[in-house]
């Protein structure tokens, strides 16, 4: 079954926008970078401004060591070695410039891992705005931002994928999400572009 367009009814009142991880160390010269991220900060501003009270960025915050990790994410952080936060500026963990006019009202919530749900203050601020529907923008489609909805459905959100506004540093892994992961999830997860989204949405 398709998951694209608004298959469930209107996008109520309580839907919040999380922005994942719209950061200067995936947009900039970093092992990390992509430029997929300037492909879609366009888009995503506009859903933020669209109502910035109800957006939440997170930022993927890297340890100073490897051995300050957790389990795998030692071995994980002795390849990445260049992107320790020992190893760049502080700066380039923050938002990249577009968003930054945005906070606030808009709100930061800095993880250290995939998924957004692992920080405490993500579901403490979705409880706060109570929140049914959670709209997802941000990198990348099938790493950080597929850990957080996979989370979103099980915590019984109605998930929102901004098609032209959500990308990763792999097209193929991009793809294959959208096509083939995502779609699995065919009761819980709807797929719609910006335009779609800003004029079926009142805040």
């Amino acid at each position: 079954m398709s998951i694209r367009g608004l298959r469930f009814g209107p996008i109520g009142k309580r839907a919040v926008h999380a922005a994942i991880d719209m950061q200067r160390l995936f947009a900039e010269d970093t092992e990390w970078a992509s430029p997929v991220v300037h492909d879609i900060a366009p888009r995503v501003a506009r859903i933020t401004a669209h109502a910035p009270h109800l957006t939440l960025f997170t930022r993927f915050l890297t340890p100073e060591r490897a051995e300050d990790a957790q389990g795998q994410w030692q071995i994980y952080y002795r390849h990445w070695k260049s992107v320790l936060s020992s190893n760049i500026d502080a700066d380039l963990l923050d938002l990249i410039p577009l968003l930054r006019r945005f906070t606030p009202p808009a709100r930061v919530i800095d993880k250290y891992v995939h998924s957004a749900f692992e920080a405490p203050r993500f579901q403490e601020a979705l409880d706060e705005l109570e929140a049914d529907t959670i709209i997802f923008t941000g990198v990348e489609t099938d790493v950080c931002v597929l850990a957080t909805a996979l989370t979103a459905i099980d915590r019984g959100y109605r998930t929102i994928l901004i098609s032209d506004a959500i990308a990763s540093s792999s097209p193929p892994g991009h793809d294959s999400s959208l096509d083939s992961i995502y779609p699995r999830f065919d009761q819980q997860v709807e797929l719609i572009e910006t335009d779609t989204l800003l004029k079926a949405w009142t805040p």
